[in-house]
């Protein structure tokens, strides 16, 4: 059982993240990365979106709240959830009375992180949860490896908005997003550094709720949901 305390554990929920074994279990990271055909299905079943885009979108939004914990653990608690693939579990939950793809932490544990190996630790987080997922479902869908980074960028954006605005926090967040942004960081994950373009000079702060993005998320498509807002499609 994971040591984590009441906040962390709030903190994990409120980004449908759960510890434990899912009641409705479908797939592990895994079994996606291997298999990322059954697993899509899975994901349009539960998602109600049929189109694999739009279902594969959907995934990397839900992937992406996890990289963006992760994220949001190294830099206020110096720690970050490691564990096998297999178990990083995702099952179907209803979430706001909509049936959903949650995310579960069935085992491993959270570590604490040594500041010297802070950007061989980003850098393992935005290849295993992101690049590797996005190299999968590119496999099975017609999605830009773009619209998959940039399905995690939204959420880092409110987070890091919140930790600069924290003087307890604005440091660590300050050298958490310098990392993000270094091309050195990025080096065999793409061919520049995205974060940094993305954020195109400016503090996120103030592209809250702009069309940042520069591809769609897909939102709007999948039923029950709404467009988000940072679509670049934003009327």
């Amino acid at each position: 059982m994971m040591n984590l305390t009441y906040e962390m554990t709030r903190q994990l929920n409120s980004y449908s993240i759960y510890i434990g074994e899912p009641a409705h279990p479908l797939f592990t990271l895994k079994t996606l990365k291997s298999d990322p055909e059954s697993a899509l299905r899975l994901v349009r079943a539960v998602s109600g979106a049929d189109n694999p885009a739009v279902a594969a979108s959907y995934f990397t939004r839900r992937i992406g709240m996890f990289t963006a914990m992760q994220l949001y653990a190294l830099t206020v608690y110096e720690e970050v959830w490691n564990g096998p693939d297999d178990a990083l579990q995702f099952g179907a939950a209803e979430e706001y009375g909509k049936l959903s793809v949650s995310t579960f932490l069935s085992g491993g544990d959270y570590v604490m992180a040594d500041e010297a190996d802070r950007t061989e630790i980003v850098r393992d987080l935005l290849r295993n949860y992101v690049k590797e997922v996005s190299d999968a479902l590119r496999q099975v869908s017609a999605v830009p490896s773009l619209t998959h980074w940039e399905n995690l960028f939204g959420f880092l954006l409110y987070h890091l908005h919140v930790l600069l605005s924290d003087p307890g926090t604005a440091e660590e967040a300050e050298s958490v997003m310098e990392i993000l942004k270094d091309a050195r960081t990025w080096e065999g994950l793409a061919k520049e550094p995205l974060f940094a373009k993305y954020l195109r000079g400016s503090h996120p702060s103030l592209l809250l709720n702009t069309t940042v993005r520069t591809t769609c998320c897909h939102s709007k498509d999948v039923p029950g949901l709404m467009q988000c807002g940072y679509c670049p499609l934003k009327r």
